[in-house]
């Protein structure tokens, strides 16, 4: 997977790639772990993007996102 910031969490608060926004309920979630501080809940946004959220006393962030797999990586990789 492929963060879109190239380091944890992401500076936006939406979607880079259909502009869904982060805190809008997800497409579909796709597994829930539970962790020390909350929980780890892996999501799919509408475009595609798979996203890993953290879930805390501090709320929702949106730690890293994957491109949807029809968009090309920077440099054509």
């Amino acid at each position: 997977m492929t963060s879109t910031t190239g380091t944890t969490g992401t500076t936006g608060t939406a979607c880079p790639f259909c502009g869904w926004p982060d805190h809008a309920e997800p497409f579909q979630v796709v597994s829930r772990h539970a962790t020390a501080a909350g929980s780890t809940v892996w999501t799919r946004c509408g475009c595609g993007s798979l996203q890993v959220r953290a879930v805390d006393a501090r709320g929702m962030r949106v730690m890293s996102r994957s491109r949807p797999a029809d968009v090309p990586a920077p440099g054509g990789r």
